[in-house]
């Protein structure tokens, strides 16, 4: 009886797997098997998704504009915040702000992003009450795409997830344009730059920030 049980739950177990494309293969169609999976995933036919019951490549595509404004939103956060307080930090030496600038810095390389997610969505959105803690707020459609960039609910949304994950390069950028610009800035031709009579806000932005700005783009 419990062999004849197990074998009856097998049977109505395979059609299931079949239709989620998880049936093992056998020692004979193993390496056919290992080709087909390849070519469906060089076509984008991923199956279909054992939560949602839907194809997995439609739910890629469902939410690859969320994915893509986040990354392009914390990768600007990084680039600009990192080159502006890299340039202050370095020509400001001495300033109060520029030790709290290093602050930040320590802080964004010290703590896991996990970590300054879960503090952040505790204060702005917990103790606050100023930003959403989920959600992509509302979006605007443009053909297939859809945008949160457009709405004013849309872009609070974007402001705590952009900020979690580029806090952590934008203080490695900082560090890496200080350093540049303290070392460039020794350097013989600023010197005579300046002995050419040429203004400081000429040698700073006109000679040594091209300068710097070439590690960090490369």
């Amino acid at each position: 009886d419990a062999l004849r049980e197990d074998f009856e739950h097998a049977l109505s177990v395979i059609p299931g797997r079949h239709r989620f494309n998880l049936h093992a293969c056998d020692a004979e169609t193993g390496g056919k098997k290992v080709d087909r999976d390849e070519v469906n995933a060089a076509q984008f036919k991923f199956g279909v998704s054992y939560q949602f019951r839907q194809p997995v490549s439609n739910l890629l595509m469902e939410r690859m504009p969320a994915t893509l404004e986040l990354a392009a939103c914390a990768t600007v956060f990084a680039m600009v915040f990192g080159i502006l307080m890299g340039v202050y930090s370095a020509l400001r030496r001495d300033t109060i702000l520029t030790k709290v600038f290093q602050a930040v810095s320590l802080i964004g390389i010290s703590l896991p992003t996990f970590l300054i997610g879960i503090l952040m969505i505790y204060l702005f959105s917990v103790t606050l009450g100023w930003l959403p803690s989920f959600g992509r707020g509302d979006v605007v459609r443009i053909g297939w795409w859809t945008t949160g960039l457009l709405t004013l609910s849309g872009l609070k949304a974007l402001i705590m997830p952009s900020i979690t994950p580029g806090l952590f390069q934008m203080t490695l950028i900082m560090r890496l344009v200080r350093a540049e610009m303290l070392e460039v800035l020794r350097t013989d031709y600023i010197r005579f730059a300046r002995a050419r009579g040429l203004t400081t806000r000429a040698v700073y932005f006109g000679h040594a920030l091209k300068n710097t700005l070439v590690p960090v783009i490369t």
